[in-house]
């Protein structure tokens, strides 16, 4: 057939930017491994998405003392990677934000003031 297009190059695909914050939430997640404070919110993304590019805006709670750079470096790191390999977009930038750090001491100040 002349003139007749392959499958694979009709249409577009679309991926709702609710559907990378969910892959970037998780990815940041996994990158955080057991680093994620007990008391502490799971992390949370936002992204903006044009044409192919996502930018990422991750917010997470982190315990104290930790290695806060070394956390968020691999954060970033993560974050790319996965949504490169699951949505197929590029992320030329990902920022987090450390919104709250979790010390001990502080755990167990808060539980003291519950009643």
């Amino acid at each position: 057939m002349t003139g007749s297009v392959e499958p694979a190059d009709r249409g577009a695909t679309r991926i709702a930017d609710r559907v990378v914050s969910k892959i970037a939430a998780q990815a940041a997640r996994e990158a955080l491994g057991g680093a994620v404070p007990a008391a502490g919110a799971p992390p949370h993304a936002t992204v903006t998405v044009q044409d192919d590019r996502a930018r990422v805006r991750v917010s997470l709670e982190l315990g104290y003392p930790s290695d806060i750079g070394g956390q968020c470096g691999a954060v970033r790191r993560q974050v790319a990677l996965r949504v490169k390999a699951l949505a197929g977009m590029e992320v030329p930038e990902v920022t987090v934000e450390v919104e709250r750090l979790h010390s001990a001491q502080t755990r167990g100040a808060d539980l003291g003031r519950i009643r």
